[in-house]
Order: C-alpha cells, then structure tokens, then sequence
C-alpha cells in the first residue's frame, strides 16, 4: 500500500470516530503541514520535524503534539500520557464531534508549528542509567558464576530489564519466583522483552 492509500484506508475505514478524525484532518490540512504515514499513523511534520499525530482509539479521538510541553495551553486542555514519564508528548482528547472547537484546535496546531520552526524540543535523555542489581540476583550470581557471566554478557538495557522486573516486585516471595523464570533466558542470552521486539 502507498502512503497515500494508507492514509485514505485510515480517514475511512468503518469507525464510532470517523468523522471525527475527518474532520480534525480537515482542520490540520488547512495549515502548512507535510501529511505523512509513520508508526501506523497519520503524522503530520513541517522542515522534517514530527509536529502532530491523529488518532482514532477504542474510546475517543484526537491529537497529540510531539512537543505539546512548549505550548501555552491557555485554555487547559492538553493532557499528559504518562505524568511523570511523558517529557514532551501532550493530547487533546475528544469524545464527541461536539467536542471539537476547531478555533482552539487552530490555534494550537499554529503555535505548535511556529514552536517547530524555531526548534524548541525536548531532548531524549541518553545519559547511562545505572543497574542497580537486587539482593535475589545478587545472591544467584554467589551460588553460580555461569549465571553472573551470562549477565554480564547482556548489553546494559537488557540487564535493567531483568533488574527492574526483579526488583521492582513489592513482595520477596514474587523477587524470587521472577528471578527463577529469568535464570534459563539470562543462560541463554536473550532479553526479557525480546520476543515482542522481534513482533
């Protein structure tokens, strides 16, 4: 399927949000944005940069603004996805056409746009986090050095992996169940979360 044909597929297909999302994409097309298809996706970029989204979910619709923190929100509308994680990313939600103001939505996209032009995004964080290794695996590397090789061996994103899953469990008796469903993958050298990678 061409870009094009992706994108026709996606304004069209049978959906509650259908002419919702036409709607939203009318609004879009009418500023200088470049249409474009990316991560299953209408995006939408100017000078290369990834400006907005449109999204059709199970319960609502709307678009998110990859740099969405720069703009002003004046009239508190954007929401975060994951406060605490999401650095950049805001949304604007709507359930309804009615919900749908699209001055505000133009005003919006406009800034967005202009904050792209002048280059305002927040940086990925690429500093090493460091791993911290829990007691349960701690005291599996005492009782095998196999085991602590093999870990070794991993690169450090799949060794936070494993760490984290561990560690993470509130309670000893889960640390310890994880850790004995991890020790075969750590042998082997493959990753907590490979086989979804590879999807």
């Amino acid at each position: 399927m061409t870009t094009e044909e992706k994108l026709t597929h996606y304004f069209t297909k049978s959906s509650p949000w259908k002419e919702g999302i036409q709607q939203l994409r009318a609004v879009i097309k009418d500023t200088e944005l470049k249409e474009e298809w990316k991560w299953n996706f209408p995006c939408y970029t100017i000078q290369g940069r990834n400006v907005i989204g449109v999204g059709n979910f199970k319960n609502h619709f709307g678009v998110w603004f990859f740099q969405g923190v720069f703009l002003s929100d004046t009239k508190k509308l954007l929401r975060n996805a994951q406060d605490g994680k999401t650095k950049a990313m805001r949304s604007l939600h709507y359930e309804s056409l009615e919900d749908i103001d699209t001055t505000i939505l133009r005003e919006y996209l406009l800034e967005a746009i202009q904050n792209a032009k002048d280059g305002k995004e927040v940086k990925p964080d690429r500093s090493k986090k460091e791993v911290v290794i829990p007691l349960e695996l701690e005291s599996a590397f005492a009782k095998a050095e196999t085991l602590q090789t093999a870990f070794k061996a991993l690169t450090p994103s799949k060794q936070r992996e494993y760490t984290e899953h561990i560690g993470g469990a509130k309670q000893e008796a889960t640390r310890i169940r994880r850790l004995e469903k991890c020790i075969p993958m750590i042998l082997e050298g493959i990753g907590l979360n490979d086989k979804y990678k590879n999807c």
